[in-house]
This record gives C-alpha cells, sequence and structure tokens, in this order.
C-alpha cells in the first residue's frame, strides 16, 4: 500500500478533527457566555435542556408559587425568593436562620454535591439572591439560567406543570464571611482607598439617601434589553469606568439585598476575586440612627 495517501488521509481527518473540535469549543463558550473569567455560573437555555436528566442537577424556580404551577422548566423545584426572608425582623428583607433555609434547601433535595440552578423572570433579580446565599453558606456548584423563564418560554422549550418528587438531601452549611459585608465592616473602610462600595439602587433612590462613600452603579445596567447578561466586555468596560477594578474589595448594596445580590453575582462572573454583599443593604443602614448618611450626589 502506497504510505503517501495513507499519510495524507491521516493528516486530513487530523484537520477535519481538530476543525469540528474548535468549533466545537466556540459553541461551548459562546453557550457559557464566552469571556467571561467564571463562566460555569451562568447557564444557557441551550445547556440547561442537555442537562435536566443527568444526576447530580437541581433546577430551582424562584418564581411566586402561582407562576411555578402555571408552567416551570421540567423538573424544576420551587423556593419562592422570598420564602427565606423572616417577616418578623426588625430589617425588612432579612434572611431567616440558617438552620431554617438549610431545612429548606434538603427538603428540595439540595445536598453537599448538587449543582443548582436557579432562575426567575426579571433577569435574575430574585434567584442572584439565592445564588449569592448559596455562596455564602459555603456551596460552590451554583449558577444562574441566563435569561431565565421568558428565554426559555421564547425559545419554545419545553414547560411543564408537573411537580416532582424529591428526595431529602444532607446540606453541608460551611458559612464563609469573606461573601458578606456588615454595616460595621463598612464602617471600619469608609477610609480604605482599596474598597469601594457600590449602591446598586435606581439613581432616584440613591439621591434621597445614600451611604457616604458609595456609588451608584444601577444593577439593571448589568442587563440586555432582553434580560439576558450583557458580554463580559460590555460589563468590564462599564465597572472600569465607576474605578471597579479586579484589584479592589467590593462591597453592594441595595435596599434589601435582592439587587445586591445581582451585580454581586455579575462581578463574580467577571472574576472578581473579592466581593461582598452587604445584604441588609438601605433597609438597615437608612433606619438607623448612629449610621452616616448623604443625599448629595458626590461619591
Amino acid at each position: 500500500m502506497n504510505a503517501k495517501p495513507m499519510a495524507t488521509r491521516h493528516w486530513l481527518a487530523n484537520l477535519i478533527i481538530s476543525v469540528v473540535l474548535t468549533a466545537v469549543a466556540a459553541g461551548c463558550a459562546h453557550a457559557a457566555g464566552g469571556g467571561y473569567a467564571n463562566p460555569t455560573l451562568l447557564t444557557s437555555t441551550e445547556r440547561l435542556e442537555g442537562l435536566l436528566m443527568q444526576p447530580g442537577i437541581r433546577v430551582v424556580d424562584v418564581r411566586p408559587k402561582a407562576a411555578y404551577d402555571q408552567g416551570h422548566v421540567p423538573g424544576a423545584v420551587h423556593l419562592g425568593a422570598d420564602d427565606i426572608v423572616d417577616t418578623n425582623s426588625h430589617v425588612e428583607g432579612d434572611l431567616l436562620p440558617h438552620a431554617d433555609i438549610v431545612a429548606m434547601l434538603e427538603k428540595r433535595g439540595i445536598g453537599r454535591d448538587t449543582h443548582v440552578v436557579f432562575y426567575d423572570d426579571k433577569g435574575g433579580f430574585h434567584a442572584s439572591r439565592l445564588f449569592w446565599m448559596l455562596e455564602y453558606f459555603g456551596h460552590r456548584k451554583v449558577s444562574l439560567l441566563d435569561g431565565g423563564f421568558p428565554k426559555w418560554q421564547r425559545e419554545g422549550r419545553e414547560v411543564s406543570t408537573k411537580t416532582p418528587t424529591i428526595a431529602r438531601a444532607d446540606f453541608a452549611l460551611t458559612p464563609t464571611p469573606r461573601k458578606a459585608a456588615t454595616a460595621d465592616w463598612l464602617l471600619d473602610r469608609r477610609k480604605d482607598g482599596n474598597t469601594v462600595v457600590i449602591d446598586v439602587r435606581p439613581g432616584k433612590a440613591y439621591k434621597a439617601g445614600h451611604i457616604p462613600w458609595a456609588r451608584n452603579i444601577p444593577w439593571k445596567q448589568n442587563l440586555n434589553d432582553d434580560g439576558t447578561l450583557k458580554s463580559a466586555g460590555d460589563l468590564r468596560a462599564h465597572f472600569h469606568a465607576h474605578g471597579v477594578t479586579p484589584d479592589k474589595t467590593i462591597a453592594v448594596h441595595c435596599q434589601v439585598g435582592k439587587a445586591a445580590a445581582h451585580s454581586y453575582f455579575t462581578l463574580r462572573l467577571l472574576g472578581y476575586p473579592m466581593v461582598r454583599s452587604y445584604d441588609r443593604s438601605w433597609a438597615e443602614w437608612g433606619t438607623a440612627d448612629d449610621l452616616p448618611k448623604s443625599t448629595d450626589t458626590k461619591t
């Protein structure tokens, strides 16, 4: 047999394989939000559809129960964004005791090795708080569905009204203090040039009263018009323009912890290594007589 034609065929086969693998890699990168430093934190609708039947995945719908009952991603369990809120706390939007939330997670089959995918219908506004909460609880396998349920529906993907039967799991609670900020933590760093505080509320709310050294960067600026996350390049340029760079320690806050978590998630997605959420946010700071406040627009 002539060795030259065989070598040519091998070369051609290798070339074809290389092209195919390159195309697949490019497609995966695009599906995961190409360019993000931590792309596994954001799950595309296409990727989620392929994961639904795999073990170790738990999809969690955080919309109101009535919306979940009308239709949800197949196999998704329900945990409403406000189900984790302590209505008896003097701070609006405060979280329930950790043990109570852990019981909710375990009841929904979320264990130490479960990969959790949260989604909502508000561009991640509600889902991101549960993302932050799980990271604060020490759980590392967690992501958000890009575009949420509206994108899932727009693409004509399967919708279910069935409530799945889920076996209880054992969740490992290992709180991570470096993921959270407190009022005292912020006060101690008010003159620290290496710490940046971001108020993610709308400009009107910020002007009405804010932490004097906080910068106003509304959370909605993280999103495209269709509720998906903006590209990595656009987001990096956006935050850099406000002096929010990866070498800084970043603390985000809003009114009751939800919107703050959206910017927390976005910065984590971009690879910022030192990000904290002041979860009690303005609901605590704005009502405390002993904490400084400003109504001007200077940062």
